[in-house]
């Protein structure tokens, strides 16, 4: 089940420089313990081809491996979980097709998003964005900054739901200090990483952050 990894996930993208395959490599090497595979509006075949490699190099890394999206080739391929969309299949029918051993996240961008969700079924952690404007992400919601995880996050602990949650949406290594002050339990990073001048350097400064 869910592990300490969650602090710090790294959701694959792709750029000029390095394919789906490198991000998940580079994030690895660099001491990320999480890595999602996100791949949208790619072929499923490719999106399984790459699963596949990515999961074993997690393996190989002792890190957690999560497909967003596709929950039946998660159940597949058996990988550690799936990530759900507000858009993708609903999280109690996934839980309801995987069953409690895979862990399941799911994207939310409101505290009234955390309460529509927990009326029909129970994540193991929310992805909560977006932190500020990404290019990663179409059709983006309403940015969040700071004060806005900080209020979620008081509204979760007066209603007593401690479901970890993950911020994410455009956060840099600068940012990172201030969101974990903000009583957030993780963050996730994407291109950010790959826009470094040394990706596996900066992954590893960042380990050091969250996990010092």
């Amino acid at each position: 089940m869910i592990s300490n990894n969650y602090r710090l996930q790294f959701i694959t993208h792709y750029s000029e420089k390095y394919t789906y395959i490198d991000s998940a490599r580079m994030a690895l090497e660099g001491g990320c313990r999480w890595i999602q595979l996100r791949m949208k509006d790619t072929d499923t075949s490719l999106v399984e081809d790459t699963a596949i490699v990515i999961q074993k190099m997690c393996k190989d890394y002792g890190a957690t491996f999560i497909v967003d999206d596709h929950v039946l080739l998660a159940k597949k391929i058996n990988a550690d979980g799936v990530h759900l969309g507000k858009n993708d299949m609903p999280i109690a029918e996934a839980r309801k097709a995987l069953g409690n051993s895979f862990i399941i996240g799911g994207t939310v961008n409101s505290f009234e998003d955390i309460l529509n969700t927990l009326q029909s079924a129970t994540p193991d952690y929310f992805g909560c964005g977006p932190f500020r404007f990404t290019a990663t992400k179409k059709n983006l919601a309403p940015i969040l900054g700071c004060e806005g995880y900080q209020a979620i996050v008081e509204k979760m602990k007066n209603m007593n739901i401690n479901i970890p949650l993950i911020g994410i949406g455009g956060i840099e290594k600068s940012d990172i200090p201030m969101l974990l002050e903000s009583g957030l339990t993780g963050i996730a990073l994407s291109s950010s990483i790959l826009k470094a001048l040394n990706p596996i350097k900066e992954m590893r400064d960042i380990v050091e952050m969250i996990y010092k």
